[in-house]
């Protein structure tokens, strides 16, 4: 290695991805200096391969359907979805999977880049072999990062590994709409993705071992399950898979109980795990547990354990998918802002122990208010504990359940169908959790979190009266229903 590819800077991210540019960002704000470390793309997973692409897929179906259920729109709409306009409309959203925005945003953020993979070879160290053929040694004189977010979980199914077969980064970047599509996996990436193949024209069948979204109230996943149904896919719950065999003809074969399930081209959606592999953590005295590796993070993202440098080990952190807490975007990124001015706050002597909850400086609502959304039509959003979660925790809450049938939604839709829940924890009288399910109902989200993160009381949330006619009134009627 030569001398001038020694490098000292006051944090190295490894990751560039939203979260760890966030990071990078932060600290840099701050008044330190930061290099990001990435292999791929700057921009990561979510703006080239999960987010942003799966949306725009699923937004053309969505936009069709909403007018078809609209009389006067309904005449109007005599076409089909053009899929090869989709497919463009994602490239472009996608910057045609070119980072040079994002590259320039870093260098305008004073935030440098090396290309290359990143390993921790002891304390503040770490390695990068760039894919310019050199190698860096890097030096923090406070922090390395670990935002290398999350990689596919592949089930041990006889025969899938000798098949070619897409994750969600094959189904989201695809070039043309498979014929016949299988998509293996019950949960968020399976669902919203054979909704979106099967309204841009592939036969697609769904299969779970379980039942959809188990994360999710059943109510929210029955609902989700009949639009799905509504659009052709064919459904198997609670089913197996117990081969995957290649035809002579490239075809695939799927088999499940009683049948075989022919496809073009099969998605395994069987959920994400932290991308932590061959990052050198053994270096550093972080060993996998049951064949696992693991981090353990307090609120700011400082790793918890052993260092290796016998010190208490203030300097190696974690955020986003690879922290292994939350592994949705919008989560990561807030935690990435906290992990980042947590770090200042570190180098400069103003943090000491672990920061209070609820500060500027901790993942606080990761416990309590971590919102998501299905964006399958109809939509899920929710946030907070669901009432079944609720009561395992042992919490004294009340649920309030209904169908949302206010003039909003039918002028959403004559035929809206729709369903809302909130969790009362009747100790302090405040919102714990809440779920809308239907057309629209992502944009209700935020209020919910709002009143979840702020505690506010229920009799005080009587006053913050909806809008009409909009959605939104499902409000009203949910604290009617409660009792105020």
């Amino acid at each position: 290695m030569t001398a001038e590819n020694s490098r000292e800077f006051d944090v190295i991210v490894i990751g560039a991805g939203a979260v760890g540019e966030n990071v990078a960002d932060r600290v840099v704000r701050g008044g330190l200096s930061a290099v990001i470390i990435e292999n791929e793309l700057v921009g990561g997973e979510c703006s080239y391969w999960a987010c942003i692409p799966s949306k725009a897929l699923l937004r053309p179906g969505s936009v069709l359907h909403a007018a078809q259920l609209i009389p006067g729109a309904t005449e109007a709409v005599t076409g089909v979805l053009d899929a090869n306009a989709a497919l463009n409309h994602r490239d472009w959203f996608t910057s045609n999977w070119q980072d040079g925005g994002q590259v320039e945003w870093l260098d305008s953020a004073g935030i440098e880049l090396i290309r290359g993979r990143g390993r921790i070879t002891g304390p503040r160290e770490v390695q990068v072999d760039g894919l310019d053929g050199n190698s860096y040694a890097l030096k923090a004189h406070h922090a390395v990062v670990v935002a290398t977010g999350s990689t596919p979980t592949i089930p041990a199914i006889p025969g899938l590994s000798d098949v070619p077969f897409w994750t969600t980064r094959g189904a989201t970047s695809a070039k043309e709409v498979p014929r016949r599509l299988v998509v293996l996996g019950g949960g968020v990436a399976g669902v919203e993705m054979a909704q979106a193949f099967a309204r841009l024209g592939s036969d697609v069948t769904l299969i779970a071992r379980g039942r959809l979204l188990s994360t999710y109230p059943e109510e929210a996943a029955e609902l989700v399950l009949a639009g799905l149904r509504a659009d052709g896919v064919a459904v198997h719950l609670h089913t197996d898979v117990r081969s995957v065999e290649k035809a002579d003809d490239g075809s695939l074969a799927v088999a499940i109980d009683g049948k075989s399930v022919p496809a073009d081209k099969l998605l395994v959606a069987s959920g994400r795990h932290p991308a932590l592999a061959n990052l050198g953590l053994e270096n550093v005295g972080i060993e996998a547990e049951d064949g696992k590796l693991k981090l353990s993070t307090d609120p700011s993202g400082l790793v918890q354990g052993p260092a290796s440098d016998g010190t208490s080990g203030l300097w190696l952190y974690a955020a986003g998918d690879a922290a292994g807490k939350v592994l949705l975007t919008h989560q990561g990124k807030y935690e990435a802002r906290a992990t980042g001015d947590a770090i200042v706050a570190r180098a400069r002597g103003t943090l000491r122990g672990t920061p209070k909850p609820w500060s500027s400086l901790a993942h606080t609502a990761n416990d309590h208010a971590v919102p998501s959304v299905v964006f399958t039509d109809p939509e899920v959003a929710s946030v907070g504990p669901t009432l079944e979660q609720a009561l395992l925790q042992g919490r004294n809450v009340t649920g309030v359940e209904l169908p949302i049938n206010v003039s909003g939604s039918q002028l959403y839709a004559p035929d809206y169908k729709g369903w809302a829940q909130i969790v009362v924890d009747e100790d302090r009288k405040v919102i714990l959790g809440a779920t809308f399910v239907g057309p629209g109902v992502a944009e209700l989200l935020h209020s919910a979190t709002i009143a979840i993160v702020g505690e506010v009381p229920m009799d005080r949330l009587w006053h913050a009266v909806p809008s009409y006619p909009t959605i939104s009134e499902v409000w009203l009627r949910l604290l009617e229903k409660y009792g105020l």
